[in-house]
């Protein structure tokens, strides 16, 4: 069973280090990066020329508490990160980024993210 799961890491990994030789954030344009547990979703602008974390959002932030305690699924609590990380983004004056999937399939959760940001003025 472990095997399964290393096997399943291990290609993730392969596919994010190909994203991530095409994708880089600057600070005018910082990358969108999201990454997926089993029970929350974490998505955070980074700007890679400065090898920063400009801000982030997840389903554990305590702004975001009550809307992913109301959210009937998984899906509907990322569109809600999806909508904070573009709010923050807002405030720093940000419209423009670049997602990374970080490997994960553009499906589903990561797909909730991308569209709740996109409805909230980040373009991408």
């Amino acid at each position: 069973m472990r095997d399964k799961h290393k096997i399943k890491r291990a290609k993730r990994n392969r596919k994010k280090g190909h994203i991530r030789k095409r994708i880089s954030g600057t600070a005018d344009r910082p990358r969108l990066v999201v990454f997926r547990s089993q029970s929350n979703i974490y998505a955070q602008l980074i700007d890679d020329v400065q090898n920063r974390t400009l801000t982030g959002a997840s389903t554990l932030s305590p702004e975001l508490r009550d809307e992913v305690a109301k959210a009937k699924g998984k899906a509907e609590a990322a569109k809600f990160v999806g909508k904070a990380i573009a709010e923050k983004a807002a405030k720093m004056k940000i419209k423009k980024v670049v997602f990374d999937r970080s490997g994960y399939l553009y499906h589903g959760r990561i797909r909730a993210v991308a569209e709740g940001a996109r409805e909230n003025g980040l373009k991408f």
